[in-house]
Parts: C-alpha cells; structure tokens; sequence
C-alpha cells in the first residue's frame, strides 16, 4: 500500500492539511486535550463540608435554641459550624490546588506539515489527517500511524508499563497497522526519527479512551468517614433515645414545656461532641502537613488517615521500589573472575574490587568511549542524558578514573546503537593506540569475535562458557552488555568475525537505598506488599527476592497465568492471586482485576502508579497513590500524589495515617467522656429533683472554649513508636471498639459522681444559690477536663511517660483554659453572659484539689489493662 492510500483513508495529502481545513476540523472534533474531572468550585467544596451528622444535630440544636429564645445559645453553635466550614474548606482547597500545581499538562509543541511547510503549533490543534515529524526527546501528542521511520524507540512504559524502549516500523501495507508502526499519545521517542499521520486526538486515542474511563469512575470512601458516620449514626441515636425519657420524666414531674425544651437542649449540647469536627479536621490538617513534608501531597483531607487502615501495598517496581537509574553491578571477564562494583545510580560515587585492573579499566574504557549519553558533575549535582546504558557505562568510567585517560582519544568512525542491530561500535586512536570497539547484546556480539582476553593472553574462543556466564547473570536478574574489540592500524570501521572478547556487564536497575527498611517497616505493622509490574518475570524476580517480597519463583505471577485463572471464575482467580506476591507484564485490565480480587478478599488497598495503564487500578483502589513524575491522568485518578516516587514516603504515610486516627480517638475519647460526665451529672440531678446543674450557655462554654481547646492540642500529639508494630485496622472497625468504651465510661462516670457530689454539697450542706453553686460546678469541671486532658495524651500509656516536649500545645491549652476562665469570673460582661459569680481563690484551690484524683484513676485503669494484655 502506498503513502497516497493512507492519505486517502485520512482524508489529507502529502502536502498535509491546509490552515483552513485543519480549522474546520477543530472546530468539528474539538482540542487534542485530555478529558479531566471537573475541578470543584471553592463554594462546592464549602458545601460538602456540610455533609456531616454531627452538623445535622448542631443545626436541629440551633433551631431548638431559636423556638425558645435563647439567641445567645443558637449564636454560640452557629459559631462552631462556620468554623468547622472555614476550617476544614481552606485545608481541602490548599490540598486540591498543590495537587493542581503538580499537573504537567500534556500541552506541548509539535512539529507538522501544514499547506506544504513544516510549522510548529500547539499540540491541542492537532487534527485527525496531520502529517507531524518525531525526533529524540519529543512526547507524542496523539496516535500516529508512522509510515516513514528511521531507527525509531518509543517509551511506552506510560501507556503498558514495559519498561523496556519498544523499536517502532513502518507499515507496510493496509493490513498492517498494528503496534508496531503506531505512536500513541503520552508516549517518548526515545531516539530515531518519524513522519507519520495523525489518527485520533483527546478521547479518540488509546490514553483517551482510558481517561474518559477513569473519570467516571468514583474514588473508594476512606475508612474514617465510614466509621465516623457509623459513630454519629450510634451518638444520634443515644441522645435522642436519651432525651425523650428525660422528657419524660420531666412531664411527668410537672415540668411546663418551655423548661422541658431547655433542660433537653441542655442535655444535647452535653451529649453532643461540638469540638470534635473542628478538632478531627486540626488532626488531620496536621498529618497533611506533616505528610507534605515528607512528600506525600494528600488532595482529600480524609484520605489523610486511609493509608494507616490499609493491610495491603501494590507497589510497581521501577522508580518506585528501585531508582530507575540503570547502575553497572557486576564485570566479568572470561577467566570467570568477577568484580563488584559500588554505588547506585548516575553519579561517579563507588569503587570496584579487584586485582586486574588493566581488563576493568579497558572495559570501562570501551564502554566510555563507544557512547552517545552525557554524564558530568555540576554544583554538586550529576547532569545526565541519553540512552540508560550509556550512562550507566560513563558512571563505569569515573568509577574506574579512565574519563582522563578516555578525553585522549578522538573518534574517527562510528555505527550508532540501533535496535535491529542490537549493537554500536566505533573505531577510535590517540598518539599511542588506534583500535575498534563493539558493545551491545551477547549473542551478536560474540558472533564478531574468534578469541578472548585471558589476562594479558588472547586464547581461543570459547563459545560455551561465555554462554553459561551470560546465562546465569540474565537469570539473576541482570542487564548483560557485551563488548569486544580489535586492534587496527586502517582508518575504516569494519564489523567481521575477527574480534577478541574482552568481557560481560552487568546492569542492574538499583533498589533505593532505603526500600528495604521500608519494606521490614511494613511487615512489622502487619501490611503486606507485592509488586506489579510490566516488566519481566526474570527481572522481577530478581529484584523481588533481593527486597525479601518473596523467597523462590512460584510465588511470580506471568500476564499468561492470570488470564487463565481469571477465565476459571472468581473463586479460581482470588485464590491464585492470594498465593502470588508477584505479577509480571500485567495488562491495566489486569491489574484492575488483581485489586478487585484483593478486595474481594477483605483487603485494604494501596495501589502506587504513574501511567496512564495505571488510572484504572488507582480509582479502584482504596487509596490511589500517584507518582509525582508521573501522568496527569494517574494523578487525577489517585486520593495522594507521592512527589519524590518513593516507596519509603509511602510507608510514612502509612505511620502518619495511623497517628491520625491515633489523635482523633484521643480527642474522642476527651470529648465523650467529658459528655459522658456531664450527662451524667445532669440525669443524676434531675431523677434526684435538684435543680438543673448547669444551663445550655455554661454547657457550651465547657464543650467549645474550655475543653475545645484541649481537644484541639490533643491533635497535635506526636504518634507514638509502638503503632508500627501493630496490626492494621479493620476498616469496618467502629470507633467505639471496648476500649474506648471502657475508658470512656469509667472516667465519665468518675467526672461526673465526683461534680455531682460536689453539687449536692453545695446545695443541701451550704445551701448556696443556685447561680452561685453552679458558678462552683463549672470552675470544677474545667479544672477536671484539664487534668483529664493528660489522661487522653495516650490510651495505653501512663501520662507520666510520655514527654511534655512531645506536644507542648496540651500545657498552653491547659493554662490557656485556666486564663480565659478566670477573665470570665472577673469581667461582669461575659460573667453576666454565662450567668456565673466570682468566687474565692481559696475555693478555686480546694476545686482544684478535688478535681486531681481522676488523673490516677485512669493510670489505674492502663496499668491493669496493660497487665491484662
């Protein structure tokens, strides 16, 4: 088939479109950009803060305040929801729009051929039927059918996750448009060149199709709104079941209804934990920005606390697990001596051991020489670029110190590195030597050769054991580069079978530094990882074993394998997929199935990605976990964004989410059990006909000043060591697990026997007045929820232990409660406010003494309980 053939299909020419013609296209197909969720507005974000039971119950105590009159009441909590709006609305739209900032759009310049002249546009006015041009290092715009190529490699690893370069064709004739003579949009050339016509832009190409997807696809709910919705649902349904039996009781006592509405008002606001979605949304705030700084950008404040809950990490391998940074690890030469070779990476840092140093460095120098890439040293910063090997092969040469020897010679000839011949060479002299070079693939390299280098010998060649070397290092997992050579004294490259084998390289794409420990952190907190990867199975089993993921090769799974446990049936899939810990040249269909099967089986899951093939499984997933250097799409289709695509990063995340859900429990334990007190002391009062112990203003001015501030600084606790040494949590676990239930109660109910003894005592022994009695009641209440606040820094370790420089905020909201409560007490407009009178400092001291004990009832309560376990 003919180029004009194609053109007729395209409905273009070889002069390409004309201006006016690719107008009217783009006003009838639209932009070549990618479809993306639509970003919400900030009152949109504002709304949503809404959405919550707790503010349900706020607003119906509002309106109950409002039939009553009591503006004063319904003003205080109307205070409390703007906060909780503004407060939780600007953490939601700073993280949304970091997460916009980190968007690298795929807007980029192209090369076309418009009315016979090539031009560059913008490659959002691409049409279908444009002629366009790729050369190295140009990121393909839209799915090109290439009818010319010259040494084309495309990185596609965005698309499939292959990492390997995939060498493109043209095609032949009209039955051969396939892969291999097709660039898709997102894609890199990587090196040769194209000319090829455009075949679908935006939602028409193959990244298109997959975002259009992914966009209607809606993100999993994180497991602290379930339970907190779970836990309203419960707390709603005790004060409503609550309240109707004290109306009860006070209608049948003769109450008339508007001081049965007040006293069930009163009731509410105790039993209602007004502070704790200002307190939850400071909690989490400050694990985002904890996380931020540990380059894990969370684009929704409830995702904060996911990673901790999740029991499972599908991780992709390259640049996450390891460093994508080809590194040369091994040399060996045909004596069978082998040499290590330190550092990791593109930089010049490492040594390499062992006593033949002329073949090492003869090696690095060939390798040094016959190269295209860039590698140097700049302010302290290694600069690089080119082919992977290629560096890796100059970070060889400053290792072995040659790069001087290496500036002495010039090049005289050279065949550059092609895909379909596997191989590059070059012929090279300086004023001493003049010699030919090849490197490149084993099996055509020793095709050239007749000999080998044994020492400072040249011997016969011996095909078989150069064989068995190569074999076992491409088993082990490794990159293996070949490279001969031949002295000359023409000025002629030539490529025969005349060569002398100098040696093997081994390449290695290095683990980081820091995975390993990462990964033990992991299995100490009882979450387990596998990979998923494109790459191969040998490949990855390599770096799998080495990371301690699995111990021997059954345990890897191949893309031929899980299509064919995938076509017996559910039960067949989830049980292979729960006896595999590695899954190899998956397909993105694939990997959706692998995490669907996951969850089926009860797991929570965290899906790391950064292709385009990956969008599918990061909405999937129960948290999405985007790679910073990654696609647009992936990013839009994650919870999180990773900056630095670092495993460890995830791993503190998962620390941090777990330290979240730590603090929240912390202030709703504070906050429960200071409503469990004052419910208490309330219920007591009225059976027992004493007067209603503290009205809704005193209740509130407990709730939201006095012991909102404590709860808000329990929020910033630092976590804890242990919580990486536990199990993670059932997603399905409510709040109210028995331990919270326990110490909620127990400390609640001592609170609130004590205040309500206290009350008797000072109505029945001193027969005070009500208003000044109760001015008594709340002095002690504050003192007891500040003391209480130490008890809640941790719920299995003594207060004693636990370090005030930790979180110094809990001892300024202690001492800052005590000061706003003695301004009250002295300045008549806000005393008059609360309905409250000053009273004595020796009382105040007597108060404070009484209200010490609760400290050491609940170090009681951990040490039995911590014997117990």
């Amino acid at each position: 088939m003919e180029n004009k053939d194609i053109f007729k299909i395209y409905e273009t020419n070889k002069l390409g479109l004309t201006n006016k013609e690719a107008s009217l296209r783009l006003n009838k197909y639209g932009k070549n950009i990618l479809p993306t969720a639509k970003k919400d507005t900030i009152l949109k974000v504002m709304l949503r803060q809404l959405n919550s039971p707790i503010i349900y119950m706020l607003v119906v105590a509002i309106i109950l305040s409002l039939l009553i009159g009591e503006i004063i009441d319904a003003i205080f909590i109307f205070f409390i929801i703007l906060m909780d709006i503004v407060l939780s609305t600007a953490q939601e739209w700073k993280a949304e729009t970091e997460a916009r900032s980190l968007e690298k759009l795929i807007e980029i310049d192209v090369e076309v051929l418009r009315d016979n002249e090539k031009i560059k546009i913008n490659s959002a006015y691409l049409v279908k039927g444009d002629i366009i041009y790729l050369t190295p290092g140009d990121k393909v715009a839209a799915d090109i059918l290439l009818f010319e190529v010259s040494n084309l490699e495309i990185d596609e690893s965005s698309l499939t996750g292959e990492s390997i370069p995939i060498l493109k064709r043209a095609r032949d004739n009209i039955n051969d448009i396939n892969s291999e003579n097709m660039a898709y949009a997102g894609t890199s050339v990587i090196k040769g060149r194209a000319v090829g016509i455009v075949t679908a832009t935006s939602c028409d190409t193959e990244i298109g199709k997959i975002a259009t997807l992914a966009s209607k696809t809606d993100l999993s709910k994180p497991p602290l709104v379930i339970r907190m919705e779970k836990f309203t649902k419960q707390i709603s349904l005790v004060i409503i079941v609550v309240a109707l039996i004290i109306m009860l009781i006070l209608y049948y006592k003769g109450y008339v209804l508007q001081d049965i509405f007040l006293a069930v008002i009163a009731l509410c606001v105790s039993a209602i934990p007004e502070g704790l979605p200002i307190a939850m949304i400071v909690a989490l705030s400050t694990a985002s920005s904890r996380l931020a700084k540990k380059n894990v950008l969370v684009k929704r404040l409830n995702s904060v606390e996911s990673l901790g809950s999740c029991t499972i990490i599908a991780s992709d391998k390259t640049g996450t697990l390891t460093l994508n940074q080809q590194t040369a690890k091994l040399i060996v030469l045909p004596n069978d001596n082998k040499y290590q070779i330190e550092g990791i990476g593109y930089n010049g840092i490492g040594n390499i051991s062992g006593k033949e140093i002329k073949e090492i460095n003869k090696i690095a120098l060939m390798g040094v020489l016959n190269n295209e890439s860039i590698l140097r040293e700049k302010d302290k910063e290694w600069i690089y670029s080119g082919d992977s090997i290629d560096v890796a092969f100059l970070s060889l040469g400053y290792k072995a110190n040659i790069m001087g020897e290496a500036s002495t010679y010039r090049q005289i000839a050279e065949i550059p590195y092609e895909a379909e011949l596997k191989y590059s060479a070059g012929l090279y002299e300086n004023d001493k030597k003049k010699f030919m070079t090849i490197k490149g693939s084993f099996e055509v390299v020793i095709s050239f050769c007749k000999d080998m280098l044994v020492g400072d010998k040249v011997v016969k060649l011996d095909g078989e054991k150069l064989i068995a070397q190569n074999q076992k290092l491409a088993s082990s997992g490794y990159r293996v580069i070949a490279i001969c050579q031949k002295q000359t004294k023409n000025d002629k490259l030539i490529i025969d079978d005349k060569y002398t084998f100098i040696g093997l390289v081994a390449f290695v794409d290095p683990i980081r530094e820091d995975t390993l420990e990462s990964l033990e952190k992991c299995t100490g907190a009882g979450v387990k990882v596998v990979m998923v990867t494109g790459d191969h199975p040998l490949t990855a089993f390599s770096v799998a074993k080495e990371l301690k993921i699995v111990e021997n090769y059954h345990e890897v799974a191949t893309n031929a394998e899980i299509e064919n446990y995938f076509n017996q049936g559910e039960k067949e899939f989830d049980n292979f997929i729960k006896s595999k810990k590695v899954f190899t040249r998956v397909t993105p269909i694939q990997k959706l199935e692998i995490i669907n099967s996951y969850k089926r089986q009860g797991e929570y899951i965290a899906v790391t990605g950064d292709g385009v093939n990956d969008a599918l499984a990061l909405k999937a997933a129960n948290i999405g976990v985007a790679m910073g250097s990654g696609t647009d799409v992936a990013k839009e289709s994650s919870s999180m964004i990773i900056t630095d695509d670092n495993f460890k990063s995830i791993v503190m995340g998962i620390e941090e989410g777990r330290n979240a859900y730590n603090n929240v429990r912390k202030v709703t334990y504070m906050l429960l059990s200071t409503a469990v007190a004052e419910v208490l002391f309330f219920i007591l009062s009225i059976i027992l006909d004493f007067p209603m112990p503290l009205i809704a203003i005193q209740i509130l001015w407990l709730n939201i000043i006095t012991n909102g501030i404590q709860d808000v600084a329990l929020a910033f606790e630092k976590g804890e060591k242990e919580v990486m040494q536990e199990k993670p949590r059932n997603p399905d676990e409510k709040i109210f697990d028995k331990l919270l239930i326990k110490e909620m109660f127990l400390s609640g109910f001592s609170i609130g026997i004590v205040v309500f003894i206290v009350w008797i005592y000072l109505i029945k022994s001193l027969s005070l007045d009500v208003i000044l009695a109760r001015s008594y009641i709340v002095i002690l209440m504050v003192f007891m929820q500040n003391i209480h606040t130490f008890n809640c820094r941790s719920e299995k370790k003594s207060a004693f232990k636990i370090p005030i420089r930790n979180n110094p905020f809990v001892v300024f909201s202690v001492i800052g409660a005590i000061i706003l409560q003695f301004i009250v007490l002295n300045i008549p407009f806000f005393s008059n406010i609360l309905k409250i009178i000053k009273i004595p400092l020796n009382h105040i001291i007597i108060l404070f003494i009484i209200a010490i004990p609760i400290l050491f009832v609940m170090e009681l309560f951990k040490y039995f309980q911590k014997k117990k376990n």
